[in-house]
């Protein structure tokens, strides 16, 4: 049987590979249903799908969305939602400029550091793309600015570090509804990065699912989340988060998957909901 990865990333946010690259990359990597999760866009999706129809790659829309519980930065997965809902892309639109401001705002506490950057440096990594702080990391290296793509993350602009800078928030709930009013199903990215009452907090709100596999869950996490899933009666999903390029994760795509079980099971869920 297939691999599933349902967290997938390209270069309309912060991956490094075009949609084509990738569908191409995990059909070499034996995956046959791929979910694309950019941060913030939705852009990828319809080039994925039609190169994944010609070489038999399943393609499951969905985005990334960054959310705050208090000071905590919570990341929403959602499925299966319509790429075409005029409130999702208002939403989206929205997201993407705040990133741009971020950006701004980063670039000039770098400035008042004493490091020479401009926001045009990043632009010209980040493309056509969602900026991010992956871009801002990769200017500051090509720059030579930093030793690392991580050092620039660890030294200055990781969360804590002198030039971060919050992204806008938007609560758990908020999301929910944006992700449910276009059709789709919403997830708990990556849930190792937080504590289990938050954790539980996030599911009395309403969510989904939780992400059960993820390349910073060891396997007693992995039994933990699936375990809280049954619980509560929640769905699963899993993948590798890949990004590619100076993320050094090349080996995660194809190591880190599900099965076709856990998409039939979102299947199930949503034509629950419109029933």
């Amino acid at each position: 049987m297939g691999k599933v990865d349902l967290h997938t990333h390209t270069s309309y946010s912060d991956g490094f590979y075009s949609p084509k690259e990738l569908i191409l990359k995990a059909k070499n990597a034996g995956i046959e249903v791929i979910g694309i999760t950019d941060h913030d866009n939705v852009a990828a999706i319809s080039e994925a799908a039609a190169f994944g129809k010609k070489i038999g790659v399943e393609v499951i829309p969905g985005v990334e969305i960054s959310t705050d519980v208090e000071d905590k930065e919570v990341h929403i997965l959602a499925y299966f939602i319509e790429t075409d809902n005029s409130e999702l892309e208002r939403y989206l639109q929205f997201f993407r400029e705040e990133r741009l401001k971020r950006a701004a705002r980063i670039v000039n506490k770098l400035n008042a550091l004493g490091l020479s950057i401009t926001l045009d440096n990043v632009l010209d990594k980040a493309k056509n793309s969602a900026v991010g702080r992956p871009h801002i990391a990769q200017a500051m290296l090509d720059k030579g600015l930093t030793s690392s793509y991580y050092e620039a993350f660890n030294k200055y602009i990781g969360n804590g570090c002198p030039a971060y800078e919050k992204k806008v928030h938007l609560s758990p709930q908020s999301a929910f509804k944006i992700i449910n009013d276009a059709g789709g199903l919403s997830f708990i990215a990556h849930p190792g990065f937080m504590h289990e009452s938050l954790l539980k907090e996030i599911i009395t709100a309403g969510v989904d699912g939780i992400e059960v596999i993820h390349p910073s869950n060891n396997s007693q996490q992995t039994r933990f989340y699936r375990g809280i899933v049954n619980e509560y009666f929640l769905l699963e999903s899993g993948g590798s988060d890949f990004h590619g390029g100076k993320r050094d994760d090349e080996d995660n795509l194809g190591k880190y998957y599900t099965n076709i079980s856990v998409v039939e099971a979102m299947r199930q869920r949503l034509l629950k909901n419109s029933a």
